[in-house]
């Protein structure tokens, strides 16, 4: 089946700059590229129950209305428009909003979790596919499960959430209170405003001073011939690590993302030999209140530099506070800056300047408790489990960890390419990255940090 909409206007303007950066990760994954689709289940509320296929079709239509970033698909940009110096051959797309259209509907008796990743298990077609796909679990005629598979133009993992959230309202409340957030068109014409090109001058600023001093690469030693594919994923599931990392984090007064990216760098630091460690957090990018709830890709890199000769782990946690915050700011930056910067620091240093090195904290909570005692702890050791869910031939970085929550403890995967760092070292890194933390956790003076 289909759903058809129907919005209020159709235009075009230059990507975002969330837009510009996730279409160049995009672009370099290709073939691969599916890898950046993701999706959720939404359990239909027992108020909203019994639920008709007509009846979810009605509420879908709402929200693909409400939010015009799931009727918006890549295009060109008009003749004569010029686009930043960044893009590859001077060709970048622009985003396409669209005043009507049908969304198809896969209406499936399975189980909603496999038809996500059914759904999900191919890439867009960009420009021709709407950036929404729609799952329809249902149970003799009613609907028990809505999936939704999003383009990663169209959401980030938190504006996937504000989707959620607001079919949730529309099914038990028949409506989303208040205005629409912000769309791509607005934010599109707010960056290239003065106020945005101020922002994103303060962002270059930090990017230019930091690439005159960090490595030009962390992973710049071929490790040997890779696997094949040469591309991996490793998945370490610890109660452990959750128990340590919170416990840091309540002593510490840091948070619990900040106590991971600082221990991840520092055992990168290890791993590569460098000093000073280089690494890229994809940062959500909702400071502003305008921004809270949109529906759209925000998420970008920042740039968290910590020196490592600061110290133990306690001193670098105090460090790394500040150099975060700073890494956090700079995530909000026009994409053609840092293209720029990028290619003016490789020709003063003659070497392509990029870490290859990224930290995604998925997570949308930060739980903090100081109680757990150190035997407890060490028991939850024997739990933890390490699986090798993903493998593929395409990646556009070198070595990627990502924090998510799990129902046996806290889920940190580590995906990488395994040229630079082979499957054996990947496994000791998640190890080490455990044990690092737990022994920080009971063997570090813990000081708070301001």
């Amino acid at each position: 089946m289909d759903i058809r909409f129907s919005g209020s206007r159709s235009e075009t303007a230059p990507l975002t700059w969330g837009q510009r950066a996730i279409w160049d990760t995009i672009r370099k994954t290709a073939p691969d590229d599916h890898y950046f689709n993701f999706g959720r289940v939404l359990a239909v509320p027992r108020r909203a129950r019994p639920l008709t296929v007509a009846g979810a079709a009605e509420v879908l239509r709402a929200l693909v209305e409400r939010h015009e970033s799931l009727r918006t698909r890549l295009g060109e940009a008009p003749r004569g428009r010029t686009v930043h110096a960044g893009s590859e051959d001077g060709a970048e797309p622009w985003q396409v909003l669209s005043t009507g259209g049908s969304v198809p509907v896969t209406v499936s008796e399975g189980d909603p979790e496999r038809l996500r990743d059914a759904l999900a298990e191919t890439a867009f077609d960009y420009g021709n596919e709407w950036p929404l796909r729609i799952g329809l679990v249902v149970d003799r005629d009613e609907v028990t499960h809505i999936v939704l598979v999003f383009c990663h133009l169209a959401a980030d993992g938190l504006g996937a959430e504000v989707a959620v959230t607001d079919l949730r309202l529309l099914l038990l409340r028949g409506s989303v209170p208040g205005p629409p957030p912000p769309s791509p068109l607005e934010l599109a014409r707010w960056q290239g405003s003065e106020q945005g090109l101020k922002v994103a001058a303060v962002a270059a600023e930090h990017w230019a001073s930091e690439y005159r001093r960090i490595p030009p690469t962390m992973f710049d030693r071929r490790a040997g011939v890779p696997s094949d594919p040469p591309i991996w994923r490793a998945l370490l599931v610890s109660r452990a690590m959750d128990l340590a990392v919170r416990r840091i984090a309540a002593l510490s007064g840091a948070s619990t993302s900040t106590v991971l990216l600082t221990a991840a760098s520092v055992l990168a630091g290890r791993v590569t030999g460098h000093d000073l460690s280089a690494m890229l957090p994809i940062v959500g990018n909702r400071f502003r209140g305008d921004t809270v709830n949109a529906v759209t890709t925000l998420s970008q890199e920042g740039l968290f530099v910590l020196d490592l000769r600061e110290g133990g782990f306690t001193e670098l946690l105090r460090a790394a506070k500040p150099a975060a915050l700073r890494a956090y700011r700079s995530a909000y930056h026009d994409p053609g800056d840092r293209d720029r910067l990028t290619e003016r620091a490789g020709r003063e240093r003659g070497a392509l300047i990029h870490p290859y090195c990224c930290f995604n904290d998925m997570r949308f909570a930060d739980r903090v408790d100081a109680s757990p005692d150190e035997a407890s702890v060490r028991r939850a050791l024997e739990e933890t489990t390490l699986t090798w869910p993903l493998s593929q031939e395409r990646l556009n970085c070198r070595f990627c960890l990502h924090v998510t929550g799990e129902p046996g403890g806290l889920g940190v995967s580590l995906t990488a390419d395994t040229g630079y760092l082979p499957r054996p070292a990947m496994e000791r890194y998640l190890l080490d990255l455990e044990s690092l933390l737990v022994e920080a956790a009971f063997r570090e003076v813990l000081e708070p940090v301001g």
